[in-house]
């Protein structure tokens, strides 16, 4: 096993962890984070400073603002990781990984040694929020994202929060449609033929929500979909239990 994956492997057995990764951030008709707000008071119950990682979009100053009022309904600090070039996750009770593009994201991860920082911390009890990019990382690589590669990261491992893939957004197949590109279906279907790790296609206005050792998926009513080397595609429902995931 390679030294990512044992580190995948041996983090992902912290019972303390608390994780929730969102598909998406901005539900139609909602404000930033709206949908989300009763899971992730939840989860960063006594949480008195977030750190946010901005860097999956170019502006840092303006994206931290938007996180600022998008978790404005909690009492929290909330910190932008770009102002700290030193100890960034220092006097930090939970950190928020921003959505936009996640090889601009996980490339900047990289340059700033954050990405094996983030995984101690959260071994440590750090709180992490997550999402779409964010949710992206926080797998054992970002080899299931829709994004383009803009950048060239290092590599395409992520943080390894879960030891499976995750597909955010996932929009499921338009039998109507004139569109003869390959479907997100087919897309994940290759990944399977080249890899055997698992995959959550989460639709939009669905999360994950990991409290100890425990994983379900909650959210809106549309699910998510299990992508499984050498069986067949599996509907999720919300609410279902996903805890042998981390096994």
């Amino acid at each position: 096993m390679e030294p990512a994956m044992i580190a995948v492997a041996n983090l992902t057995r912290e019972a303390t962890m608390e994780l929730l990764l969102l598909s998406n951030s901005t539900a139609p008709g909602r404000a930033y984070l709206e949908h989300a707000r009763e899971a992730i008071a939840e989860t960063f119950a006594g949480v008195e400073r977030v750190g946010f990682v901005p860097f999956a979009l170019a502006d840092h100053d303006a994206y931290t603002a938007q996180a600022r009022r998008g978790l404005a309904f909690l009492d929290v600090e909330v910190v932008g990781l770009h102002e700290r070039v030193r100890s960034p996750l220092d006097g930090l009770d939970a950190v928020f990984v921003g959505g936009g593009n996640s090889f601009r994201l996980l490339d900047q991860l990289q340059r700033r040694g954050l990405l094996g920082a983030i995984r101690d911390a959260v071994a440590r009890g750090l709180r992490y929020l997550g999402s779409s990019a964010g949710t992206n990382v926080a797998t054992p690589s970002i080899r299931t994202t829709n994004d383009m590669p803009i950048v060239e990261p290092v590599s395409f491992e992520g943080i390894g929060l879960v030891p499976f893939q995750i597909n955010p957004h996932y929009l499921d197949p338009d039998p109507g449609s004139t569109h003869q590109g390959e479907t997100r279906d087919e897309r994940l279907q290759q990944y399977l033929e080249e890899n055997t790790v698992p995959v959550l296609a989460m639709r939009e206005g669905t999360w994950l929500r990991r409290s100890a050792d425990r994983l379900t998926l909650g959210g809106e009513a549309t699910g998510a979909r299990l992508y499984r080397p050498g069986l067949p595609t599996a509907e999720v429902t919300t609410g279902a239990d996903l805890t042998h995931l981390l096994g």
